[in-house]
C-alpha cells in the first residue's frame, strides 16, 4: 500500500521531446536528458506484440526470423505510422517515467520547419492520447537555436544546418522565428545506402544498414584524409552466398560519400542565396552552425566553409541541440509561448 502511494504522482514531469528519424532523445524538467534511444521498433507480424524497442530493437536489424518485423516509425523527420510511433513514445514514457499519473506532462516537441497540418496533427494526437495535459510544438531549428546557446529573440540572424537521419535542414532565424528554410530528403541515412549500394557494385559484397553505418562513422570522411584510415567489413558475398570480408578505406569512402555531401551543401548555398541582406550580414560575421548526426561527419565543417567562404562550426553539442532546445523551453514559459508554432499553420 505505501509502495502504490510512493509511486504515485499528481503531475508527470515537463518534458522535451526530439522525435527524429534515427533517435528520440527526452529532457526532462530539472533532470537534463533522460532519454537517447533509437527510434525503432520491433513488432510481431501476426499479433503485433512488442518484441523490443529502442537499442533492443535497433540490434535485431537484418537478424530477424520472418515472424518478427523491425519498424521505423519515423520517415523524414515526421510521423510515418501512427500507430507504432504512439506504442513507440508511450514505451519511451513509460521508461522514464514509471509511476501513476494523475495529470500527464507537459510536452514540448520539435518539428521540421516545413512540416504540414496534418503532420502536426498527428503529434499532437499521439502526445494527447498518451495523457499530455499540454503540448507545445517548437520548430527544429529554433530548437537548435536555443540549445547552441545562440540568440534567438534579437534581431539578429543566425543560420543553423541540422543533418539528422531522414532529412537535412538549413534555416536562418531571427526575432524568435524562421526567417527562411530549405530542406533535402538527404542525410545519414542517404549515406549508408550509399555504402551500401556502392559495396554491391563494387565489392560485390552485401552488407547491413548496422555495418554501413558503422563504417560511416568510423572512417567517414568529406574528402580524403592526411591519415588514411583503413576499416574490415563483413558481409555476404554475391556471387558464392557465402560470408566474406574486406578491407574499404577512407579515401575511398571519402568519394562514396560526395554526392551525398554535394546535395547538402546546394541546399546550403540555396538557403544563402535567399537571404534578407541583412541577415546575410549578420551570417558573415558570426558564420553557420552544424548540428545533428551527419554534422560529426569528419571535415565536414571545412568542406562546407571552403565551398561557402564562411566560417563554419560545429554546434558545442550537435547530436543534443534540439532535445536541449525543446527541453530549455519546458522550463520557460515566456520564451515558449513567443516562438511556439501553431498546429494548424503550414
Amino acid at each position: 500500500m505505501f509502495r502504490d502511494f510512493f509511486s504515485f504522482r499528481i503531475f508527470g514531469d515537463n518534458l522535451g521531446i526530439d522525435l527524429g528519424t534515427s533517435s528520440t532523445l527526452i529532457y526532462a524538467k530539472g533532470k537534463g536528458i533522460v532519454l537517447n534511444m533509437p527510434s525503432i521498433l520491433a513488432v510481431g507480424r501476426k499479433d503485433g506484440r512488442i518484441v523490443g524497442v529502442g537499442k533492443k530493437a535497433k540490434e535485431m536489424l537484418g537478424k530477424t526470423p520472418q515472424n518478427i518485423v523491425v519498424v521505423r516509425p519515423l520517415q523524414n523527420g515526421v510521423v510515418a505510422d501512427y500507430d507504432a510511433t504512439q506504442r513507440m513514445v508511450e514505451y519511451f514514457i513509460s521508461q522514464i517515467q514509471p509511476y501513476h499519473r494523475l495529470v500527464g506532462p507537459k510536452m514540448v516537441i520539435g518539428v521540421p520547419s516545413r512540416a504540414t497540418k496534418v503532420e502536426k496533427k498527428a503529434l499532437v494526437d499521439i502526445a494527447t492520447h498518451l495523457g499530455a495535459r499540454q503540448v507545445h510544438l517548437v520548430h527544429e531549428p529554433v530548437a537548435a537555436v536555443i540549445g547552441a546557446d545562440l540568440p534567438i529573440s534579437e534581431p539578429l540572424g543566425s543560420m543553423i544546418v541540422d543533418i539528422g537521419g531522414g532529412t537535412s535542414e538549413a534555416a536562418i532565424t531571427s526575432l524568435d522565428g524562421v526567417v527562411i528554410s530549405k530542406h533535402v530528403r538527404i542525410a545519414g541515412d542517404e549515406m549508408d545506402q550509399a555504402i551500401i549500394l556502392y559495396l554491391k557494385e563494387n565489392h560485390n559484397l552485401f552488407v547491413g544498414e548496422q555495418m554501413a553505418e558503422r563504417i560511416k562513422i568510423n572512417i567517414g570522411c568529406t574528402h580524403p584524409p592526411s591519415r588514411n584510415e583503413k576499416m574490415k567489413m563483413r558481409g555476404r558475398d554475391l556471387s558464392t552466398g557465402f560470408p566474406n570480408e574486406i578491407e574499404i578505406d577512407s579515401e575511398e569512402l571519402s568519394n562514396i560519400l560526395s554526392p551525398v555531401v554535394s546535395t547538402i551543401c546546394e541546399m546550403i548555398e540555396s538557403t544563402l542565396e535567399e537571404s534578407p541582406p541583412e541577415l546575410a550580414g549578420d551570417i558573415m560575421e558570426r558564420g553557420i552552425y552544424l548540428t545533428g548526426g551527419g554534422a560529426c561527419l569528419k571535415g565536414f565543417d571545412k568542406y562546407v566553409s571552403k565551398r561557402v567562404h564562411l566560417p563554419v562550426k560545429l554546434a558545442p553539442e550537435p547530436l543534443l541541440s534540439v532535445v536541449m532546445g525543446v527541453g530549455k523551453l519546458s522550463e520557460n514559459r515566456e520564451l515558449l509561448a513567443t516562438v511556439e508554432t501553431s498546429p494548424e499553420s503550414e
